[in-house]
C-alpha cells in the first residue's frame, strides 16, 4: 500500500470511529426519562427495586425488568406517553402473582440471615430477628425475596420465614407479644427449663399465650408453643409504653453487647457488624434506625464534622471514612457511638470501647485519622427513623 493511500485509509477509519462515538453517544431519551425517574424516586436500590430495561422490537420499545414501586412505573409510564413515545409494557410488579395472597411473612427463627441473592454462598446482607414482620416480594427456588420494615431488600430461605395471608397476618400482629430482653438465650418445651425449642436473641418477638410458674408461655409464627424463663423478656406493649430512652440508656444498652463478635451483614447479639451494633442498641430502645452506615449518616441533626467532640453527647453517632476531595466524594465506611469521657463504642473486630484521647491506653488513631462527622438521632425527627412508640410495627 503507498504512503499516500494509507493517509487516505487512516483519515478514513478516524472519520468512521468519530461517526460511530458520535451515533453511539446520542441521547437515549427512554433511558433519560428511566435514568430520571429511578434518580427520583429510587436512588437507592438497597430499599427501592426500579430494574427496568428496554428493548426493541420493530418501531416498538419494550420495557422490560421489575420494580415494587408502583408510583415509580406510573411516573415513568406516563412520562413517556407525554413524550409520544411508543412503547410496550412489559415491566414485572412486585408482589408477583405467583405468591397469591401470601405477600407478608414473619421471622420464624432467632436470627434469618438475609441474602445479596438467592443462594447461601451468596453475600450476608444484613439480618432479621425473630418476630420481625416483612413483605414478601417473589420466589426463586427455595428463596424469597422479601423487604423489612426498614425498607431493606434481601432473600430468605424458606426456614427463616412463615408465610402468612392478609387474615392470619393480621391475627399475628394484633397478638399480645412478649419481647426477649436477656443478650442471649433459649425457649424450652415445658416449664422445667430443660429441653430446648430454639435459641433466642435480645429483640425476639414472640406471642403471648399465658403466664404460668416464672415462665412465659410463647407462640411461635408458626404456631410453635415454647416457654421463657419471665427474668429474661417483658411484656411487649409494656416494655415500648415505658419507652422514653435517655442517652444514658443507649450507653448502658451498648456496653451490654461488648465483646460480641464482628460479622459482616451481622445485626443481632450473634454477631454484627458496625452498623449492625448501632442498629440493634437502638432497636433495644425502642427506635428503628437505618440498616448500613452510609444510610444512617443521612438521618439526625448534624452535629460536628471538625474533630470539637466537646459538642458531643451520649448516644451521637460518630461516622468515619475518606473525606471528599476534588475528584472523589466522600464515603462512610464506619460507624460507632459515643458514651462519653472522649470514648467511643463500635463494632471492629468485636463490640469494644475504643478512645478519642492520645494517652489512652485504648486510643484508636486508625479511626481518629478516618473521622468525618457526627450526627445526632435521639429523639430527631426523620422520616428515616422509626420509633416504635409513634409508629408500632405490631398492633396499632
Amino acid at each position: 500500500m503507498s504512503f499516500q493511500r494509507t493517509i487516505v485509509y487512516i483519515f478514513y477509519l478516524s472519520a468512521l470511529l468519530t461517526s460511530c462515538n458520535v451515533e453511539k453517544n446520542k441521547e437515549n431519551p427512554i433511558q433519560t426519562v428511566i435514568d430520571s425517574v429511578q434518580k427520583q424516586h429510587a436512588p437507592d436500590k438497597r430499599v427501592a427495586l426500579f430494574q427496568i430495561n428496554t428493548k426493541k422490537e420493530g418501531q416498538r420499545i419494550v420495557l422490560n425488568g421489575e420494580s415494587n414501586l408502583l408510583e415509580a412505573v406510573a411516573v415513568l409510564k406516563k412520562t413517556l406517553e407525554e413524550r409520544q413515545i411508543n412503547f410496550t409494557d412489559s415491566i414485572q410488579l412486585l408482589p408477583t402473582t405467583e405468591l397469591g395472597d401470601k405477600t407478608q411473612a414473619v421471622v420464624n427463627i432467632s436470627v434469618a440471615n438475609l441474602r445479596s441473592s438467592p443462594k447461601h454462598s451468596a453475600e450476608l446482607a444484613t439480618q432479621a430477628t425473630l418476630g420481625t414482620p416483612v413483605k414478601v416480594l417473589k420466589k426463586e427456588g427455595s428463596w424469597y425475596y422479601i423487604q423489612t420494615p426498614d425498607k431493606y431488600l434481601s432473600w430468605v430461605d424458606a426456614g427463616g420465614i412463615t408465610l402468612m395471608d392478609p387474615k392470619r397476618f393480621e391475627e399475628w400482629r394484633s397478638k399480645d407479644k412478649i419481647i426477649f430482653t436477656k443478650t442471649y438465650g433459649h425457649s424450652y418445651n415445658a416449664g422445667d427449663g430443660e429441653e430446648v425449642v430454639s435459641d433466642l436473641v435480645a429483640g425476639n418477638v414472640l406471642g403471648f399465650v399465658k403466664y404460668t410458674d416464672g415462665y412465659f408461655v410463647v407462640s411461635y409464627p408458626d404456631g410453635r408453643i415454647a416457654f421463657i424463663r419471665e427474668e429474661e423478656a417483658e411484656d411487649y406493649f409494656g416494655w415500648l409504653q415505658q419507652m422514653n430512652p435517655t442517652a444514658d440508656d443507649l450507653v448502658a444498652t451498648s456496653k451490654t453487647l461488648r465483646g460480641v463478635p464482628y460479622l459482616w451483614g451481622g445485626t443481632s447479639t450473634k454477631g454484627m457488624d458496625c452498623s449492625g451494633f448501632t442498629k440493634t442498641v437502638y432497636f433495644l430502645n425502642g427506635m428503628v434506625i437505618p440498616r448500613d452506615a452510609s444510610q444512617q449518616v443521612h438521618t439526625g441533626k448534624p452535629i460536628d464534622s471538625t474533630g470539637n467532640f466537646e459538642n458531643l453527647e451520649k448516644g451521637d453517632l460518630l461516622f468515619f471514612g475518606r473525606k471528599a476531595t476534588d475528584s472523589t466524594a466522600e464515603k462512610v465506611v464506619h460507624v460507632g457511638m459515643w458514651i462519653g469521657d472522649n470514648e467511643f463504642i463500635h463494632a471492629s473486630e468485636m463490640v469494644r470501647t475504643s478512645s478519642m484521647e492520645p494517652n489512652a491506653e485504648n486510643f484508636d488513631a486508625f479511626n481518629r485519622d478516618r473521622y468525618l462527622r457526627t450526627k445526632r438521632i435521639l429523639r430527631e425527627e426523620d422520616k428515616a427513623l422509626i420509633n416504635l412508640t409513634q409508629t408500632p410495627v405490631f398492633k396499632d
